[in-house]
């Protein structure tokens, strides 16, 4: 036995060996059975490359199908035993391994279809070819017609008997005279079912309207030929769709005498494009139409006539990752296809329809000129359904979702815009809590576009050198003197001009790019911090604080980074002040307090930011490693009245008492007035910042602050 082919040419040879083997024995040719495998070698290849052309191209496979009838291969079963070694054999040895073997089965069955549609159209034409030479050759001699005709009359009597296609022959008023087997096969086998009936018996509700109208003209020899699509009934009531051809067929004074009918049967490629079509088209989980076709009705009701509207709900169920990674993404798949079946219950009235555009986001889309009320009701009637319980595995999941609505009239939006604002929508709801649906904002929209758009911009605008610090002074309460600042980070940006960090931290901190920011920040400042400590001196009081963000504490190089950038500006540690929230620290384990702690103990001080705000206990201070608490703001806000809350006097006294005694300092912010400044010094605070010492500026400010009080 020898052994299979190892190279692509081998492989392709042997597939051409098999497809002669086949054919030869019903072909017409002269050819040796090797001189043949040499004809269709070429052939075999222009079929494996549409196999594996990046796109489909029906054309090769339809000029393949021609060439067999230009190499004598007209008897049927010539085109059945091709067809069937396409079949069985292309993939096998012209398909790539690395390849879905589905997709590559589906291309060859749409390639067989090509193919026969080639054969039958090349057949088609041969036919018609002869006809054409045989009347030629009547008008150039008569005694040569006679033979002429008899060997046409053969001809066309073989190729209308062993065509694959259907044939059919009618007078003027339509009554069917012959018709070859392909056609009587086509229409159950019957001959009864096609000859002696009227042609124009075969109507069909799907015809095309100028059907009939090209029919007419051709029977009033206004026409020669014409071509449609169109559907049949057989006997069985099953409905056969073809490819029509009906040519006139004159006699010798050029008067219409027949009509000649060739059928080629689409049935099987309709259906398959059918299929195709709906796949591509629908949700394979659940369905449901998917993204593309949801966006071909969406763009279809946004450019409906005037008076028209749409509704658009945008549904994102509220914990399904949990459900994904807790009981696995089959029990996710199965709640997925119970809520697309509520939901499918939601959209049956005329204008409405729901889609998957996948994972758990789902759109239900209404139309008409009354759509304001209809889409809050169909928003309503989804909630509704989304409250019983989903059952799998035993186990009742509560399904909860969150709801964008975006509604308006037609020919103002496109469906990217409106997608887009239903998006925004459906995530304003569940930041809001979920379980709920909210109505689209313009103005919201505008925002969480802005955000979206600065966070795009961050990583771009840091290596551009976008952002830059500002420094608000610390004073000490007691003789009035700038001990350091706080380093405040802002963005200069080119289109939104100076941004504040409440405008872009929180967005750096969701993208991990608060990271590298605030080692740039960190970096930036310490360096001031040793500029101050050169113009006053080594004994200088002057600290640099600097916030951490609670994704900066857990990212391992924290205590790495402040070390090397110690040592890379030459900063002693007691120069830095690191701040962190009150909330970052609330129940934190031993894990996240260990790189404060290590800091800590080289010497840099660790400030509670913000306290006051959270729900820490305060005997929780003696394990944290802080040296300083940061009284928040809020705190001295009730000291701009006066007299000043007693309670919250008595709460800063306390707070400031307790803190002294654990050696720790008291800095409080938002000072704007003296009045706040002296309570605050009678009450045994120790340093202030705030708007009554100065606004944040350039660093150059802190130092002219510095030479007021060192004059003062």
């Amino acid at each position: 036995m020898s052994a299979e082919p190892d190279g692509p040419e081998d492989r392709l040879r042997r597939f051409a060996t098999i497809w002669s083997r086949a054919v030869f024995p019903v072909t017409s040719t002269s050819s040796t059975r090797p001189e043949f495998e040499e004809q269709l070698l070429p052939l075999a290849r222009r079929l494996s490359e549409a196999l594996r052309a990046r796109t489909f191209d029906a054309d090769e496979a339809k000029a393949v199908g021609a060439a067999l009838v230009a190499a004598h291969c007209t008897d049927p079963d010539a085109l059945t035993r091709s067809l069937d070694c396409v079949d069985a054999y292309l993939v096998l040895y012209c398909g790539e391994e690395s390849a879905p073997q589905d997709d590559l089965r589906t291309r060859a069955s749409r390639l067989q279809h090509a193919m026969a549609a080639g054969y039958a159209q090349a057949l088609r034409e041969r036919t018609l070819a002869e006809q054409e030479a045989i009347a030629q050759a009547a008008l150039r001699a008569q005694g040569v017609v006679a033979q002429a005709l008899h060997a046409s009359e053969a001809r066309f009597r073989a190729v209308f008997e062993g065509a694959a296609i259907g044939i059919g022959i009618a007078d003027l008023e339509g009554n069917v005279l012959q018709s070859n087997g392909a056609l009587l096969r086509m229409f159950g086998g019957s001959e009864q079912g096609v000859r002696g009936r009227r042609f124009q018996e075969w109507t069909h509700p799907d015809d095309a309207p100028q059907t009939w109208r090209l029919y007419e003209e051709l029977v009033r020899g206004e026409r020669e030929h014409y071509h449609v699509e169109k559907a049949f009934y057989r006997p069985d009531g099953t409905v056969l769709w073809t490819n029509l051809t009906v040519s006139l067929l004159r006699d010798a004074d050029g008067n219409p005498e027949y009509q000649l009918a060739l059928m080629e049967d689409t049935t099987e490629r309709r259906l398959l494009n059918l299929r195709l079509r709906y796949e591509a088209t629908h949700d394979a989980l659940t369905g449901l139409p998917n993204r593309t076709l949801f966006f071909e009705r969406l763009e279809k009701a946004l450019s409906a006539g005037e008076g028209q509207r749409f509704g658009l709900c945008y549904l994102d169920l509220d914990g399904f990752k949990t459900i994904n990674d807790s009981l696995g993404h089959a029990a996710g798949d199965r709640l997925l296809v119970e809520v697309a079946d509520r939901l499918q219950s939601c959209a049956t009235a005329p204008g409405e329809m729901v889609a998957r555009l996948g994972g758990d986001e789902f759109v239900a889309l209404t139309t008409g000129p009354d759509t304001e009320a209809e889409v809050d009701e169909l928003a309503a009637r989804i909630m509704n359904v989304l409250l019983a319980p989903v059952r799998i595995d035993g186990r009742e999941l509560t399904v909860r979702g969150s709801i964008g609505i975006v509604e308006g009239p037609a020919g103002e939006r496109g469906p990217a815009e409106v997608l887009r604002s239903a998006d925004i929508t459906m995530y304003r709801a569940k930041s809001a809590g979920g379980n709920r649906f909210e109505l689209a904002d313009p103005e919201a929209d505008a925002r969480a576009i802005t955000r979206h758009g600065l966070t795009t911009a961050l990583p771009a605008a840091l290596e551009r050198g976008e952002f830059f610090i500002e420094y608000q002074p610390l004073v000490h309460l007691g003789d009035g003197t700038v001990r350091g600042a706080e380093a405040l980070v802002r963005w200069l940006h080119p289109q939104h001009g100076v941004l504040g960090p409440d405008q872009f931290i929180p967005l750096a901190e969701h993208t991990g790019l608060i990271v590298p920011l605030g080692r740039w920040v960190l970096e930036q400042s310490v360096r001031q911090a040793r500029d101050w400590r050169e113009l006053y001196g080594d004994g200088s009081p002057l600290r640099i604080n600097v916030n951490l963000s609670p994704c900066q504490l857990t990212h391992p190089g924290l205590v790495q980074d402040t070390v090397d950038i110690l040592e890379r500006t030459g900063v002693e540690p007691d120069a830095l002040c690191l701040e962190v929230t009150e909330s970052a620290l609330i129940g934190a384990d031993d894990d996240l307090l260990k790189p404060l702690r290590r800091l800590a103990e080289m010497g840099v001080d660790i400030a509670l930011d913000d306290f006051g705000t959270g729900y820490s206990n305060l005997a929780n201070l003696r394990r944290l490693p802080v040296s300083i608490l940061k009284l928040d703001r809020s705190f001295t806000q009730s000291m701009q009245q006066f007299p000043a809350d007693p309670v919250d006097l008595k709460i800063v006294e306390g707070i400031v008492s307790l803190a002294h005694s654990l050696n720790l300092a008291v800095t409080v912010e938002g000072v704007e007035t003296g009045a706040q400044a002296e309570q605050l010094r009678i009450l045994g605070c120790d340093t202030a910042q705030g708007w009554y010492y100065a606004r944040p500026g350039p660093p150059e400010r802190l130092h002219e602050l510095a030479l007021v009080d060192a004059t003062g």
